[in-house]
């Protein structure tokens, strides 16, 4: 005879559950724009990371948009180092702190950074939801990840572009 479950193990069954179609949902979209990005030669992270140093502006540097994304400075820092190969970014010295790395985007870095606007498939996913429905998603994802973050004592909350 299977017991009934206790409040942990519906918060627990609840918690798979949520992670699991969040997760579902976000390499489906990710597929999705992958396919979207490929003929414009970058990746759904450089498309992101374009976003973030466009936003940062000229103060970009690698820390900066590791905590903006909220992601392991190693991470970024792959990501980076293929965006310059392929010669979206530049690194330079910042001169007045010869220890940092300012990053910005090349002449190819903002064509691709405007192609990234073109989001047609994933502007189809977005649109079965109401603008209604839309805030209400946004607000719980931001109380989850505020939640998150306080118990991971996260005191600075990266920022959304």
């Amino acid at each position: 005879m299977k017991k009934s479950p206790t409040v942990s193990d519906q918060n627990f069954d609840d918690w798979i559950a949520m992670r699991m179609l969040i997760r579902q949902t976000r390499d489906a979209i990710n597929r999705i724009r992958e396919d979207e990005l490929s003929p414009h030669g970058i990746s759904p992270s450089q498309a992101v990371v374009l976003l973030v140093i466009n936003s940062i502006g000229k103060k970009a540097t690698p820390a900066e948009i590791s905590r903006w994304l909220f992601r392991q400075p190693h991470s970024v820092a792959g990501i980076l180092n293929r965006m310059e190969r392929n010669g979206l970014i530049r690194k330079t010295k910042d001169l007045d702190r010869k220890n940092m790395i300012r990053i910005a985007m090349t002449k190819k870095g903002q064509r691709a950074y405007r192609d990234s606007f073109k989001r047609e498939s994933s502007s189809k996913v977005i649109n079965c939801l109401s603008q209604k429905e839309r805030q209400q998603l946004k607000s719980l994802l931001e109380k989850l990840r505020n939640r998150a973050f306080e118990e991971l004592g996260v005191k600075d909350k990266p920022r959304l572009p």
